[in-house]
């Protein structure tokens, strides 16, 4: 098993199929690993050097190679295609629409309107990671170093009315999950438990 690689960044394509392939030199042999488009935008200039975390997989006696940007991503990868019906591009969708802290939450509090934002990733199939994902992840993340995300932002009661709101105003997951956490460092708005206020003061700042 290739725990990571830790070589010279050769290409970074994105196939016919949406697929982000990063050609990797590590002395001066050439590995192909498909990688979330998030960690594309994180990585160095062509010519520099990179370590990446990886999981290897065979299928159809094909050996795939996939690379993530921390043992975090690449352990959440695999726990994610540990869920029935749940494959290698799914998990990738998923890992490409929230933040590695939004979507561990997201699974752990059963936010299902955050996670069908994942193309392919339907109700029921949201139901599923949630429901066998939560109780695990809930205890990886702490062992994982991943702290959970928007303390201090709206209270539980009202934090899924602000996210569903936004999400039907056409912002995508992750730029409700970044405005949320954004103005969740407001003291004022911290003590204000009205739902319109944290979409107001959100909206304003998606606008900005």
């Amino acid at each position: 098993m290739i725990s990571y690689l830790k070589g010279i960044v050769a290409s970074v394509d994105k196939s016919n199929s949406n697929r982000v392939i990063l050609t990797l030199d590590v002395n001066q042999v050439g590995y192909d690993l498909q990688i979330p488009a998030r960690f594309a935008q994180e990585l160095p200039a062509i010519g520099e050097t990179v370590q990446v975390f990886t999981h290897l997989q065979i299928r159809e006696e094909q050996p795939l190679l996939y690379g993530f940007s921390s043992a975090a991503q690449r352990d959440l990868f695999r726990q994610l295609m540990s869920v029935s019906g749940i494959g290698a591009q799914l998990a990738i969708a998923l890992l490409d629409t929230l933040d590695l802290p939004d979507l561990v939450q997201a699974i752990v509090s059963g936010n299902t309107q955050l996670l069908i934002q994942a193309p392919g990733v339907g109700g029921r199939t949201a139901e599923r990671i949630s429901l066998e994902l939560k109780k695990k992840l809930a205890d990886w993340r702490t062992t994982a170093g991943i702290v959970a995300v928007i303390s201090g932002g709206p209270p539980p009661a009202i934090l899924e009315d602000v996210q569903m709101t936004l999400l039907a105003l056409g912002y995508t997951a992750s730029e409700v999950s970044q405005a949320i956490t954004t103005v969740s460092e407001s003291a004022i708005l911290q003590q204000n438990a009205n739902a319109e206020e944290w979409i107001r003061q959100a909206i304003a700042h998606l606008s900005s």
